[in-house]
C-alpha cells in the first residue's frame, strides 16, 4: 500500500469489501467479470480521491459513511469506462492480464459495463443528493463524449495538442474532478474548498494522463501490465507525437504521420527514437509538473492536515511513477 493509501488505509479496505459487495448479481457472467477485474488490483486512485478529499475536510462523522458509497460509484463508472475502452481499442493486456474482452469476447465487457454504469446510479439514488447525481451524470456524459472525440482523432496526425487536452480532459481529467468535487459536497464544503478540490482533481488527471502518454514511448511493459507502444498501434497522436512532429525534421514527421495513419508497430523503434531525441518526453514531463504544480497549489483551501498532505504526495507520485 502506497503512503496516500495508508492515510485512509481503514477507509480503503472498506470501500474494496464495497465493491466485491455491490458486484452481486443473479447472472453468473457478471460476477465472474466484475470479479475478475477487481482482483486486477490497480492503484484504485478515483475512490481514493473521494475518501482523501472528505477526510481531508473532516468527514464523515461517528455514523456517516456515505463517502465509503461515493468512492464505490467512482471506482464502478471507471471500471465501466475501461470495459467499453478496451473493446473499442481491441485491447488485449491492461494491469499485465488478458482484458475481459480478450478473455470472454466483446459482448460480455461491453454489457457488464453497462451494468456497472447502472449499478453506480442505484447507489447514487441510495445516496440521495441531486447535486451529486447532477456533477455524476454530466461527469458520465464528458466522458462519452471523450471516448468519441478520441475514436475521431485516431489515425489523424493533424490533430492539435489543445485538442488532445480536451479530450485528455474528459477522459481522465474530468473523472478525477468529480470524485473530489462530489466528495466536497458531501462534506459539506465551502465554495471556496469547493472549487479547490474540483480544480485540483482536473490538474491531477491531466499530469496522471500525460505521464501515461510518455510512457508508452520509454516504459517497462511489465511494470506498465500493457505493451508498450500499445498508442502507437492504435494510431493515437498523444502529446509526445504531436510535439515531435512539431518539431522533428521534415522526414521524421513525415514518417510519424505514416505511423499514426496506419497504426501498427513496424515502426516503433525509429519513432521512440525521434521522440527521445526531439526532446518530446522531456516536453510532456514538463507538461505533466505544471500540473502537478497547479494541482498542489489548489490545497491551500484545505486545512493543514495528514490528508492534505497525502494529496499532496499524490500529486508528486504523478508524475514520478514508471508505472
Amino acid at each position: 500500500m502506497l503512503p496516500f493509501h495508508q492515510a485512509v488505509a481503514e477507509d480503503f479496505t472498506a470501500v474494496n469489501q464495497l465493491i466485491i459487495d455491490q458486484l452481486h448479481s443473479n447472472v453468473d457472467l457478471v460476477e465472474n467479470i466484475g470479479h475478475y477485474l477487481v482482483e486486477a488490483g490497480g492503484k484504485r486512485l478515483r475512490p481514493l480521491l473521494v475518501l482523501l478529499s472528505a477526510n481531508a475536510l473532516g468527514y464523515p462523522g461517528a455514523d456517516r459513511q456515505q463517502h465509503l458509497d461515493l468512492a464505490a460509484i467512482i471506482e464502478f463508472i471507471h471500471t465501466a469506462t475501461l470495459l467499453h475502452d478496451d473493446v473499442v481499442d481491441i485491447s488485449s493486456m491492461r494491469r499485465g492480464r488478458l482484458t475481459a474482452n480478450a478473455k470472454w469476447g466483446n459482448a460480455p465487457s461491453v454489457l457488464v459495463g453497462d451494468f456497472l454504469y447502472s449499478r453506480a446510479f442505484q447507489m447514487m439514488v441510495a445516496i440521495g443528493d441531486m447535486e451529486i447525481m447532477e456533477i455524476l451524470s454530466n461527469t458520465t456524459n464528458t466522458i462519452s463524449e471523450g471516448e468519441v472525440q478520441q475514436l475521431v482523432n485516431a489515425k489523424d496526425p493533424s490533430v492539435s495538442e489543445d485538442n488532445y487536452l480536451q479530450v485528455i480532459y474528459k477522459k481522465t481529467g474530468a473523472l478525477f474532478e468529480a470524485a473530489c468535487e462530489t466528495a466536497a459536497v458531501l462534506a459539506g464544503a465551502t465554495d471556496a474548498q469547493r472549487q479547490a478540490l474540483k480544480r485540483y482533481g482536473d490538474h491531477l488527471g491531466l499530469a496522471f494522463q500525460l505521464v501515461d502518454d510518455a510512457l508508452d514511448y520509454e516504459g517497462d511493459a511489465e511494470a506498465l501490465g500493457k505493451n508498450v507502444g500499445d498508442d502507437l498501434a492504435e494510431g493515437k497522436p498523444t502529446l509526445p507525437l504531436i510535439y515531435a512532429m512539431r518539431e522533428g525534421t521534415a522526414e521524421e514527421s513525415a514518417l510519424i504521420a505514416t505511423a499514426i495513419r496506419e497504426g501498427g508497430l513496424e515502426q516503433l523503434d525509429d519513432i521512440v527514437a525521434i521522440v527521445k531525441r526531439c526532446g518530446a518526453l522531456e516536453y510532456t514531463a514538463q507538461s505533466a509538473r505544471q500540473q502537478a504544480d497547479l494541482a498542489i497549489e489548489q490545497l491551500q483551501q484545505l486545512p493543514d492536515n495528514r490528508f492534505r498532505q497525502a494529496m499532496i504526495d499524490l500529486a508528486e507520485f504523478a508524475i514520478s511513477r514508471n508505472h
